[in-house]
């Protein structure tokens, strides 16, 4: 393989963070890949390396990245500007914004519980084809339409794809001009940050897409036999969890989020395309100005990022403990970022980006092969720890 020189920037005194990026590709754990810190509102760490495709391309800065879950703390990012607005109500019925979503006993389903992963909707009953999942008027009146899966507010299970959907209908009824998702994130969010942030991507920049690598998880290539055997118990095809990830076998077969159906669509919950720099710089205004803009006040920070599922309830889905806000993963056993007051979102594969007022940071990391772990990708984790050390000893 061509070996690809490094790019980007680091400030005086984020030189560690530099040193674990490239340890990352030393020990052979990268394909391509990009991370970026933001610190007291400004731009410290923007770093970028490898192959775009295990070729001759660079991964650059100019390379586009879809980024799985990691979608879902843009979408709810979007929701808290409406909450913001006076638009949404966390603790209102999504009933008073979208009718339809009263069906089938979920008339008293709140704003948060369906945020936080409460409402028991993680797929649609009985089958879907991709077409039908990729057509939005289609999957979100499915959805409406679908019993919970158990007693709302009971439990919380992962809401892998369908969460995007849910969130961003709400979105769609409460926005005066009625927007979808996809226009609302480039016009309320990429727009005034000056960011490249896209749910459904234009024709014209799929070139500059690097493609996901494959994952040792999807084929157990290599894996610990009784490792496997515990994925597939909990992961396979009929289990919550494997009906979450795949929309009921919808979602599946190789390439499919390579495919320029699924970018083009919008998935407001697994096919975000950006980049680290971006999602860093969204996730510092979130908690503070920077070049003039910020987009959240503290106070709805403060609500959106506190923990509303308990810390140590296994996740009817994915059966480790996970942790939700409105909308954000908060830190938690299965998201621990940069400790407490850390909220964000982490991607399949090993994609993450959060934010942590107290330390006034905001991370982003972003890469085109996945990681083998469910969880707590160690690439990320070297990078924050190294992150952190420097605010701490500062």
């Amino acid at each position: 393989m061509t070996t690809h020189a490094f790019g980007g920037s680091v400030e005086s005194g984020w030189e560690a963070v530099e040193t674990a990026f490239r340890a990352n590709f030393e020990r052979d754990e990268e394909t391509g890949a990009s991370v970026a810190i933001y610190h007291r509102g400004r731009p410290v760490v923007h770093l970028w390396g490898g192959s775009f495709d295990g070729g001759d391309r660079a991964y650059d800065d100019t390379t586009l990245q879809l980024v799985f879950s990691t979608t879902k703390g843009i979408a709810a990012i979007a929701v808290a500007i409406c909450a913001q607005r006076g638009l949404i109500d966390y603790d209102a019925p999504v009933s008073k914004y979208w009718p339809e979503f009263a069906a089938k006993g979920k008339g008293e389903a709140t704003v948060a519980q369906l945020l936080s992963h409460q409402c028991g909707l993680f797929s649609v009953q009985g089958e879907i084809s991709l077409a039908e999942a990729l057509d939005w008027d289609t999957i979100t009146a499915r959805l409406a339409d679908t019993e919970p899966e158990w007693p709302i507010g009971s439990t919380h299970g992962y809401h892998a794809l369908t969460y995007g959907w849910l969130a961003g209908e709400l979105v769609r009824r409460v926005d005066p001009e009625h927007r979808n998702i996809g226009r609302f994130v480039a016009e309320e969010i990429a727009g005034p940050t000056g960011t490249e942030v896209y749910i459904g991507l234009p024709e014209a920049l799929e070139s500059r897409v690097a493609p996901i690598m494959g994952s040792p998880i999807a084929s157990g290539e290599g894996m610990d036999p009784a490792v496997k055997a515990m994925i597939e118990m909990f992961m396979g095809p009929g289990t919550n969890g494997g009906r979450a990830l795949s929309l009921n076998g919808a979602f599946t077969g190789d390439g499919v989020f390579n495919s320029r159906e699924v970018h083009a669509a919008e998935i407001p919950a697994a096919n975000g395309i950006t980049n680290s720099i971006s999602l860093a710089k969204v996730y510092a205004s979130t908690f503070a100005t920077v070049d003039g803009v910020k987009l959240l006040d503290d106070d709805v920070v403060a609500r959106a990022s506190v923990t509303v599922t308990p810390d140590n309830e296994p996740d009817a889905c994915l059966i480790m403990p996970t942790t939700f806000g409105m909308g954000f993963m908060t830190h938690g056993p299965f998201t621990p970022y940069a400790g407490p007051g850390s909220y964000g979102h982490p991607g399949a594969g090993g994609s993450v980006a959060f934010a942590q007022p107290e330390r006034e940071l905001a991370f982003a990391y972003v890469m085109n092969q996945p990681a083998s772990n469910l969880a707590n990708d160690a690439r990320a984790q070297h990078l924050v720890d190294a992150a952190t050390t420097i605010i701490d000893g500062h």
